[in-house]
């Protein structure tokens, strides 16, 4: 299936050609059309089937911190207004963070008294009225910002609508060259006075000292479908003590060290692996689970059942169920920098790369584009 008509060989012209039709593209095509501009992305595959549609789907707002947090609220009201105009499935069903350990409920405490109602502290009943729990559950958290969606529709639909606004799509399509005032393609030029260059991991390949000099490398991850147990709903997105040692707004708080330190010490293989113990459910029912994180220029593209054994295991104790049924097993990869959350770099007059370098694509690219796009232009 592809996600609209190939374009044979020719030139084009718009005011604002964007390489990459992820999130992170189709954000700024978004953001584009609001501001009444003419639009063409170049896409190398016949549709996205990268980082944008290998996620949780999840809108995690409310524990970003800095610029994330920024851009993660200003994203919010336009990913709403955004699945209403194109009609994919969201829901705004906060997120549960599920805390084990009283150092991880200390740290839950600490985030809501810095971010007020924002947060809503749980006990183990409350917890248990939104999911089903294991016995070591002690309480947790709501962050009632937070959304859902479907990426592996949305990402399709937003494209869909985005045609519906005038913008043109070269699918299938490489960008050879890209130079101030021209993108060069395996299917004709496409000239335009503001390129954006929206690869993602990728941006080592078409500008690597920006990459060099940024320290972007790619960031693989282990992920699996499994059945709901009992079939049952959870409307919320799940997180775990794990979770709070990977979002910078938890980051903040002073009981963090103590959990890191326990998790070290009890876990250290997966802390090792960069484990964010967390789940989705999409809506069909099957939940998304995950995920580790392994870091390299250049990824294996091998993944170890050890690891896979060690998220359903975590994720069973969790939800207190016997073993899960798995459906699906896959690798997501997406951009990192250790130094940074978004790459955002002139690459010569009128061209801007960017990229998500911190795993919060979903979450913070409908803001990011209209700080990036607003700057480009201004």
């Amino acid at each position: 299936m592809t996600s609209g008509p190939l374009l044979a060989s020719s030139s084009d012209s718009a005011d604002v050609v964007i390489v990459g039709a992820g999130i992170v593209g189709l954000a700024h095509a978004v953001e584009a059309v609001r501001r009444g501009l003419s639009v063409v992305v170049v896409e190398r595959d016949d549709r996205a089937v990268g980082a944008s549609v290998r996620n949780f789907g999840h809108g995690c707002f409310t524990a970003q911190g800095g610029q994330a947090l920024e851009y993660a609220m200003a994203a919010r009201s336009a990913w709403i207004r955004l699945a209403k105009e194109a009609g994919f499935w969201l829901r705004e069903s906060g997120t549960v963070v599920v805390a084990r350990a009283e150092d991880e409920r200390a740290v839950l405490e600490e985030l809501h008294e810095s971010r007020g109602d924002q947060v809503e502290m749980l006990d183990r009943d409350d917890v248990a009225a939104r999911l089903p729990i294991g016995a070591d559950v002690i309480g947790g958290a709501w962050l009632p910002l937070d959304i859902r969606v479907d990426p592996r529709e949305a990402v399709h639909m937003i494209a869909a609508w985005l045609r519906t606004q005038g913008v043109r799509f070269r699918w299938a399509t490489t960008a050879l060259a890209i130079e101030p005032g021209l993108v060069r393609t395996s299917r004709g030029d496409v000239s335009a006075d503001h390129i954006i260059v929206a690869v993602g991991h990728d941006v080592d390949r078409h500008f690597p000292g920006l990459a060099d000099e940024a320290g972007v490398v790619r960031c693989a991850l282990q992920m699996l479908r499994v059945a709901a147990p009992g079939d049952r709903i959870i409307d919320p997105a799940v997180l775990s003590g794990f979770s709070l040692l990977r979002y910078g707004g938890f980051e903040e708080c002073p009981s963090l060290p103590a959990v890191k330190e326990r998790l070290a010490a009890g876990h250290p293989d997966l802390v090792a692996a960069g484990l964010n113990l967390m789940f989705t459910q999409r809506p069909d029912g099957d939940l998304t689970i995950g995920d580790t994180h392994t870091y390299g220029r250049t990824v294996d593209p091998f993944t170890y059942e050890s690891l896979d054994q060690a998220i359903l295991g975590q994720i069973a104790s969790l939800l207190g169920c016997g073993p899960l049924t798995v459906r699906e097993r896959w690798q997501g990869v997406y951009a990192s920098s250790p130094d940074r959350d978004f790459l955002i770099e002139a690459a010569g007059p009128g061209v801007r790369v960017v990229s998500v370098t911190s795993g919060v694509g979903m979450t913070t690219a409908l803001g990011l584009a209209q700080d990036v796009l607003g700057g480009l232009l201004n």
